[in-house]
């Protein structure tokens, strides 16, 4: 290794410790110059050997510096390692992330196409319901029913999941009475109460909300559920609450309560309380999770107050609307004998699915109304030829070639001017839902819920919206 002293070897020009001797006929001037160099040769070495003693134990300066290159490239070598392994790091993350997005694009696509054999199979087993049948067969209708609900709720909850996840959920905020909302829930929900031994208590409101309607009734519905999920005996309350903020639409149940360690798990993923919890019950623990990503997503504040051994009190609160200057009435909820209006109604259905229209016939037929399918525009007006219908219920996504639900209804309302309109799809695009209500359609989701189809056309017949 080469030398690190900084000193001079002797002999050197540079060796500042030999004084240069002075010659004999050296003048005045040239002795004045060399006493002076031979001082700063004085200093300069005593300055040397201080920085020297200053070093690093046994090395000089140079040392020092070598060894401090040395460390500097082994921090850039490490840095660079590290730099390199968190790339790699970010790249898997980056290609997770991206196979996860995929998965969850994909659900939300195929949802249409994963909902119309069951939303068939639901309209079968309702219209089945419709009949009178031996006891035995009732039983084994009532389990199919039970079942397929089962499977339309654990597949509409892993699709809502899957479209929040991957961003496809946009909200359609529009104003509308809240009583359009809470009005089928409470009669819906009723039943479901009463065939658990339980009882509904419905306070209604004429009040005006701001949301979107869909969304809202998904977060509700949940609410509902769980409080009869988990009631074993007493009340369900419904209603709502003036705030200065908004109104705050509650469930109330006198079940069991809820722990005040548990209040936050039961709004994440796969968390369920136990207890009287139905041994039925097939539910992933996702209701919360989505409730609690709505709320999020529409910017409706949550509220959950709890007493354990009295019940449980869950609440959004929801800002307040203003109806347009003409406001359209609510909802009229479904009071016994208003179903007579169905009897003998025409009720023209369009669907591209020839299962759905069977299982739409035989569900309106059970009601008494008088139904023409067709799985496209042509075919719908090759078989009405020059008839009047009551009443369109029009799948949005028709066949490929053919125009869209809401083109069909346009062009039928050419011919029949204030026809009523009810869109029907699996498509849970805020877009669909704003041009739906932009050209005075009503609009239901699939998988179709037969009471509120009943109440829907209800309503239609009546001369109110949907």
């Amino acid at each position: 290794m080469a030398c690190t002293s900084t000193r001079p070897s002797p002999g050197s020009p540079l060796d500042l410790a030999r004084p240069r001797e002075t010659p004999d006929d050296a003048g005045p001037r040239e002795r004045e110059l060399l006493e002076e160099n031979a001082r700063l040769r004085r200093i300069a070495t005593a300055l040397m050997e201080r920085v020297e003693s200053a070093g690093v134990a046994g090395g000089a300066p140079y040392a020092a510096f070598e060894h401090a290159v040395l460390l500097a490239e082994q921090v850039r070598e490490r840095t660079e390692t590290l730099q390199h392994t968190l790339a790699e790091l970010h790249a898997a993350k980056a290609e997770a992330e991206a196979a996860n997005l995929s998965k969850t694009r994909f659900l939300a696509a195929v949802s249409h196409d994963l909902l119309q054999p069951l939303n068939a199979a639901r309209l079968f087993t309702s219209a089945l319901e419709e009949h009178p049948l031996p006891e035995p067969s009732t039983r084994l209708v009532g389990h199919i029913g039970r079942s397929l609900k089962d499977v339309e709720a654990l597949l509409g909850t892993l699709v809502d999941i899957s479209r929040l996840d991957a961003g496809v959920l946009e909200p359609d905020i529009a104003p509308f009475p809240v009583a359009r909302l809470l009005d089928v829930l409470a009669e819906e929900y009723r039943q479901m109460a009463a065939a658990r031994g339980l009882e509904l208590h419905y306070v209604g409101s004429g009040a005006v909300v701001a949301s979107d309607l869909a969304l809202l009734a998904r977060v509700v519905r949940n609410f509902l559920t769980n409080a009869i999920r988990y009631t074993g005996r007493g009340k369900i309350l419904l209603g709502c609450r003036r705030r200065p903020e908004g109104i705050e639409i509650l469930v109330g149940d006198s079940g069991p309560g809820i722990p005040e360690a548990q209040r936050e798990a039961i709004f994440q993923e796969f968390q369920r309380l136990s207890g009287n919890r139905d041994a039925e019950d097939r539910g992933l623990g996702l209701g919360l999770a989505i409730v609690d990503r709505i709320a999020g997503m529409l910017g409706h504040p949550l509220r959950l107050a709890s007493v354990p051994g009295r019940g449980s009190l869950f609440s959004v609160r929801v800002p307040h609307g203003r109806l347009p200057l003409a406001p359209q009435p609510p909802a009229a909820s479904a009071q016994p004998g208003q179903g007579r209006v169905l009897e003998g109604a025409r009720v023209w259905v369009i669907d591209n699915d020839p299962g759905i229209c069977e299982g739409m016939a035989a569900l309106l037929e059970g009601w008494g109304c008088r139904v023409v399918t067709a799985t496209s525009l042509a075919e719908l007006e090759g078989k009405a030829s020059g008839a009047r219908a009551d009443v369109l219920l029009v799948d949005f996504h028709l066949g490929e070639g053919d125009p869209d639900g809401l083109a069909a209804a346009a062009r039928l309302r050419e011919r029949q001017p204030g026809l009523p309109v009810m869109v029907i799809t699996a498509n849970h695009d805020a877009m669909i839902k704003g041009l739906t209500r932009q050209r005075g359609y009503g609009c239901l989701l699939k998988p179709l819920k037969p009471l509120r189809l009943r109440m829907a056309l209800v309503d239609l017949l009546g001369g109110d919206s949907a």
